[in-house]
């Protein structure tokens, strides 16, 4: 059997188009401005992208470590899967973005607007949220031990098997909150409004199960 070559072997495998548009990528790079654009799986790390105007943009599985996004237009994106450890996101706009098993590790969302975001599944650990909104979010399954969530607003939040071990929630509105299967192992509730939240299955603070609501 006659051997092919390197050459004739890569040519018979379908090139892996890039996952972005490139005239999308340059153009966020060189305006700051880029709606509605496919940048899924684009190498952002460490841009500075304060203020940028990204409402509607596909950024799933986007690289955005340490990325600067304060204040950011991400209104209606998709940032699923994204990487976006240790990313400043303060005073941006998330609301109804996509963060479906999102990477947020210590990430700062200090003030965000994060109102029916889905972030399911993502991975919240030590993250800054304190006066963030996220109202009427979805967090089902996120992974938010230690992460602070000071004054923030939860209401109408779906908080179902979300893990807040040692988190905490000092002044937070929980205020219709779904806490069914939630960990708040350790957490600080004080000054925290829990009205009319279900509570069902849900793990207190001092480790004690709390099956008002099923």
């Amino acid at each position: 059997m006659k051997c092919l070559s390197l050459a004739a072997v890569a040519a018979l495998i379908p090139m892996a188009a890039l996952a972005w548009d490139e005239a999308d990528l340059a153009q966020l790079m060189a305006t700051k401005s880029c709606e509605a654009c496919d940048l899924s799986e684009a190498d952002l790390r460490r841009a500075d992208l304060a203020g940028a105007a990204l409402s509607g943009s596909n950024l799933s599985g986007a690289r955005l470590w340490a990325t600067d996004l304060d204040g950011a237009g991400l209104e209606g994106a998709n940032l699923a899967g994204a990487n976006l450890a240790a990313a400043t996101l303060t005073k941006a706009d998330l609301s109804d973005a996509n963060l479906t098993g999102a990477y947020l590790t210590t990430a700062d969302l200090g003030g965000a607007d994060m109102s029916g975001a889905n972030l399911s599944d993502a991975v919240l650990t030590q993250t800054r949220l304190d006066a963030a909104d996220l109202s009427g979010a979805n967090l089902t399954g996120a992974y938010m031990e230690l992460a602070s969530l000071a004054g923030t607003n939860l209401t109408g939040a779906n908080l179902t098997g979300v893990n807040l071990t040692s988190a905490s929630l000092r002044g937070a509105v929980l205020t219709g909150a779904m806490l069914e299967g939630t960990v708040l192992l350790g957490a600080n509730l004080e000054g925290a409004s829990l009205d009319g939240a279900k509570l069902c299955n849900t793990v207190m603070p001092d480790g004690s199960r709390n099956t008002a609501g099923c």
